[in-house]
This record gives structure tokens, C-alpha cells and sequence, in this order.
């Protein structure tokens, strides 16, 4: 097996971009080809045995890979009005939204001349994903890419103060629909800190919270069953504000226990929608959103929508840089196959 890849860094996490070595991935849609991926009876963090999941194993476990790893195999948009399409996988599966990859997509597909772009100014690089088209502003200036600001699908909030019970006392949580479903609940309220010293228990009880809510009604999507379930929970600090500017922490706990480096791009959306319903945020104000590493994004959402009704327009800015470019190879007599995770 042969697998060639770009790898970039947003904000800290990893997004490997597959270019080839990847089985055909039969479907008409994004969607119907991350359903495909999962399998008949598979889930989103447990896919069915193929070809396909071969790779992405080989991918995201060791040697060639980590339990933090993240990546997207590129697919052919819905239509002709997209330039092109993803599939976005982790290490337990597939998921419908990733903000962090979409911000290295449309970082990648600019510098590697896939979409035109001018030396300054903004390109836009449209993306179909799992949960709709999104949209990547890729900013230039001199000739180089300074930025890229990621356009969400909207997001809707299905639930403000939905009291949770974890091992650590009951919480509220606030649930949100961007892409795919975000929980959060404030760091504080459980007796932590979002401080990478507390990343045990912060981990611990963002996995309690998402079992807890597994088959919850507002977690369900109202269109797209495809959507539902909680993808990750957010869980944040108040910061004080930078000149004047709403200022929060947050470490997104994903998939089985998977930490995001970054701050998250879909779940910054997620957040977005809810300080909206909380009366926090007006359209147009600034969110400065920070990773548990000190990474920073910036949100807001766009006029117009409702956060607990069709949904806000959000967008997440950040930047994204290339780290390598792979060959990577699985020989026929290597006793570890795939890999592993520790």
C-alpha cells in the first residue's frame, strides 16, 4: 500500500489531506459517501471493516500516525458550484463537520493552485462536507496566504440549561447543532480549569457528558438524522475580555476521547449560536476563542437567523500551515499492518 499526503496545522491540530493511494468511494453525495465509509450496522465512531477505513487506519495510528491525528479524504463535490468535496476521519471513525480541516483545505487548495486566487485580497474556496457546503475565505496578501476564515453551515441551538448529571456533580449544558452537535458546559461549574495540567479529568468527564446524552432528544438534528448525537463537548473558561472583547478557553473533547489542539472551528460555531441565545453576542461582535495550548480563533455570527430557530450564519477565522508531504508505505511482511493506538 501507497498513500500520499499533505499535512498542514491549524491552530495546532493536525489536518492530513490525502491526495492518493485511496479506493474509489462510491455515492452521489458527500453525505452518501460518508454513510458508505461507515458501513451497513457501522457508526460514526465505529465504521465497518474495508478497504477504506484500511488507509485511514494506516493514517491516524501508529507509527504513522497518533491518537490526536485528524485528516480528510478528498471526494468529488455535490455539484459543479463547489471546487471540491471531503470526507473528514479521526481516529475512531468519520464525522460530518470539521472546522480546523476546512481552514487547512482552503489554505491548501489555494497554495497548491487547485482554486485561482489573487496576490491580494480573498479567494473563496466552496467545500462540500457531510453536513452541507461551507465556504473557506482564504486571505492574501502578497502573493501569500495570511489567513483563512471559515463559513459555516448554520447553526442552531436545541437547548440552553439541559441539566446533566456526572461524576463530578450536575451540570447545565447548552447544545448546539453547527455542523455536527456540540455540548458545553462551563469548566468551572464541574470544580476544573481548562489548564493542560486537568486534561485527565477534563477528558473523563467530557466522555461522561456525551454518554450521558447519547439519544437525547435535542441532540437528535431536526432534518438530518445523518447529523445527530453529540460529536463533542466544549468545555470552557471565562477569560477577561481583551479590549473588549469576549474572551473564553475552551478544550473540545470529540469522537471517543480525542482532544482538539485547536479551538475548535465547528464547535467555535457552536459557541457562536449559543451566546447568540444567551443574549451575549450581538451580530457583527467578536468571540476571541482560545485552545487549551494558547491558540487563538476569532467568531462571529452574521445578521440575521435564529440561533434556536433556522439557525446563525457564523464565521471562524484562523490560520493554517503546511508541516510535510508523505509517502506512506505499508509493505506486505510488516507484522503491524495498520498500526495501533495507545
Amino acid at each position: 500500500m501507497f498513500v500520499r499526503t499533505v499535512d498542514y496545522h491549524t491552530a495546532g491540530e493536525p489536518f492530513r489531506i490525502v491526495l492518493d493511494g485511496v479506493p474509489p468511494i462510491p455515492g452521489d453525495t458527500v453525505a452518501e459517501r460518508r454513510a458508505i465509509a461507515l458501513g451497513a450496522g457501522g457508526s460514526a465512531t465505529a465504521p465497518r471493516p474495508s478497504a477504506l477505513d484500511d488507509v485511514r487506519q494506516l493514517l491516524v495510528q501508529e507509527p504513522r500516525g497518533h491518537a490526536g491525528m485528524y485528516g480528510g479524504f478528498l471526494v468529488p463535490p455535490d455539484d459543479d458550484e463547489a471546487h471540491l468535496g471531503v470526507l473528514f476521519w479521526h481516529k475512531d471513525g468519520y464525522s460530518t463537520a470539521c472546522g480546523h480541516g476546512t481552514i487547512a483545505l482552503g489554505a491548501w487548495a489555494v497554495d497548491s493552485g487547485l482554486v485561482p486566487a489573487p496576490a491580494d485580497g480573498v479567494a473563496r474556496v466552496r467545500i462540500d462536507v457531510p453536513s452541507g457546503r461551507v465556504t473557506a475565505l482564504v486571505h492574501r496578501a502578497g502573493g501569500h496566504t495570511t489567513g483563512v476564515t471559515f463559513r459555516n453551515v448554520p447553526s442552531r441551538v436545541t437547548a440552553l440549561k439541559l441539566p446533566v448529571e456526572t461524576s463530578l456533580g450536575t451540570v447545565e449544558v447548552a447544545v448546539a447543532h453547527s455542523g455536527a452537535c456540540y455540548a458545553s458546559v462551563s469548566a468551572a461549574a464541574l470544580g476544573l480549569a481548562v489548564e493542560p495540567e486537568r486534561l485527565p479529568e477534563l477528558t473523563a468527564v467530557g466522555r461522561e457528558i456525551r454518554a450521558a446524552l447519547a439519544g437525547a432528544e435535542v441532540v437528535a438534528h431536526p432534518t438530518d438524522a445523518r447529523l445527530s448525537g453529540v460529536y463533542g463537548v466544549v468545555l470552557y473558561d471565562e477569560l477577561p475580555s481583551v479590549d473588549g472583547v469576549l474572551n473564553q478557553r475552551n478544550v473540545t473533547v470529540f469522537a471517543d476521547g480525542q482532544i482538539d489542539r485547536s479551538p475548535c472551528g465547528s464547535g467555535t460555531s457552536a459557541r457562536l449560536a449559543v451566546l447568540a441565545a444567551e443574549g451575549r453576542l450581538a451580530p457583527g461582535e467578536p468571540l476571541r476563542h482560545e485552545s487549551i495550548i494558547g491558540t487563538v480563533f476569532s467568531g462571529r455570527f452574521l445578521p440575521g437567523g435564529d440561533p434556536q430557530g433556522e439557525g446563525v450564519v457564523t464565521e471562524v477565522g484562523g490560520a493554517a500551515f503546511r508541516t510535510g508531504e508523505h509517502g506512506f508505505v505499508l509493505e506486505p511482511d510488516d507484522e503491524l499492518g495498520a498500526g495501533f493506538l495507545l
